[in-house]
């Protein structure tokens, strides 16, 4: 089986693009006018439903620590749609916790010593604003946030920078956008925020495909 690594998820390419910024509660980082739909929505139907098969020479390598390595993915029929997230602990052993962010799928992963227990569509950044690539660990979890910038509500801030950009929950819809933050739906913000602790690692890409027994950090 083979994902993109923001969303290890069925389907994890979908059409939620960037359109007009609109919200409050788009965090950190106020609402913003995006591309128009029709350039925000460019999506391959091919490319929206996660095979079994693996895809050649597109394994990570995998990391001397097991806790690292895909052992399972939700199983979401078909691609995640905007509102949509998905959560599923139960029976999951304790292990490290890392979050995958994938700009192209436009979804968030969370993993648990490698099993994947939630998934959601995602509010990005646009060019003028983009979210940024790399590893972040978390600097600092707010339960009740307020932008210093735009005087709007950040529910849930676990913040990845200190100028401004974090994961946090918003109105995930259609047509907007973010000034970079991660915005996710409130009640999948909820449940990251009480599973994650400062220090873990956000991983966020743009196309990267990993699959089962592959690598989550290369």
């Amino acid at each position: 089986m083979f994902k993109w690594i923001g969303g290890a998820t069925a389907a994890l390419v979908l059409a939620i693009g960037t359109a007009t910024v609109a919200s409050g509660y788009l965090g950190n980082e106020a609402a913003q006018p995006a591309p128009s739909l029709e350039q925000a929505i460019p999506v391959d139907p091919a490319k929206m439903a996660v095979t079994e098969e693996k895809v050649p020479g597109a394994a990570a390598a995998k990391p001397a620590d097991d806790a690292l390595v895909i052992k399972r993915v939700l199983p979401i029929d078909g691609p995640i749609k905007y509102g949509e997230w998905h959560w599923d602990d139960k029976d999951v052993p304790p292990g490290e916790l890392v979050v995958t962010v994938d700009l192209e799928a436009r979804v968030i992963s969370v993993f648990q010593g490698g099993y994947e227990i939630g998934a959601a569509a995602v509010l990005l950044g646009t060019q003028e604003h983009p979210t940024p690539l790399g590893t972040f660990p978390i600097l600092q979890k707010v339960r009740h946030n307020v932008s210093t910038i735009y005087d709007v509500p950040m529910p849930y801030t676990m913040r990845l920078t200190w100028d401004g950009i974090a994961i946090h929950a918003s109105e995930v819809e259609n047509g907007y956008a973010s000034h970079g933050c991660i915005g996710t739906p409130e009640e999948f913000a909820a449940k990251l925020f009480a599973v994650i602790e400062k220090g873990d690692k956000v991983v966020i890409t743009d196309g990267k495909r990993i699959g089962m027994g592959d690598a989550i950090v290369s």
